[in-house]
């Protein structure tokens, strides 16, 4: 059977860029809950150099769990998640990053950025028009933020060098699926060339 017939799209006048829960706990792999992500860590550090140079909108997610009962069933199925308290070195986002004051930090409980959370407001505020959604991990936390991004009506862009995954094959996996149904696989060059305009 054939792929679906599909209409790139291409990134706005003024996309945000939400960095997936590119924290210490899944970046340090002394964490149960991470890996090992030196090649994703630098391209996230050369897409914010580039949002940041062109003044457009930047976003980070965490999860933090305040409380027993915060996503108990989520929890109950991954124990690992309980290290994710508040104080936490693990929950903080990875210092690499570099992560600015007037950057702000979408504290969730569950996989998407978007879910019980006021990211579609502060999109709103920032005059966001289409996403450029990276991080971690791209079957998980990732693929759940893109697919929100989707139904929230934004054109959505995933740079496929600034994500990565526990599972390398779920990783491939995950981005050929998306790219053929709800958001658009490109390359961090397809990215800055769009920002910085031609040369």
């Amino acid at each position: 059977m054939s792929d679906l017939a599909r209409i790139s799209h291409t990134i706005g006048n003024r996309p945000a860029l939400i960095i997936v829960d590119m924290i210490n706990g899944f970046t340090d792999p002394a964490c149960p809950l991470g890996g090992d992500y030196p090649d994703v860590v630098a391209a996230n550090i050369d897409l914010l150099t580039a949002f940041r140079a062109a003044h457009l909108p930047i976003f980070f997610t965490t999860v933090i769990y305040r409380a027993p009962y915060q996503a108990r069933v989520f929890r109950d199925r991954l124990p690992a998640l309980d290290v994710l308290t508040p104080g936490s070195e693990w929950v903080k986002i990875n210092s690499t990053l570099r992560r600015r004051p007037s950057e702000p930090i979408i504290e969730k409980h569950w996989a998407s950025g978007f879910f019980k959370t006021n990211l579609k407001t502060r999109l709103i505020k920032a005059r966001a028009d289409s996403l450029v959604i990276t991080g971690l991990t791209t079957s998980g936390c990732v693929r759940a933020t893109v697919l929100d991004g989707l139904q929230h009506d934004y054109k959505v862009f995933i740079p496929k060098e600034a994500c990565g995954d526990r599972n390398s094959k779920a990783h491939q996996a995950n981005l050929f699926d998306l790219h053929a149904k709800y958001a658009d696989v490109v390359s961090m060059k397809d990215v800055y060339s769009h920002i910085k305009g031609p040369s």
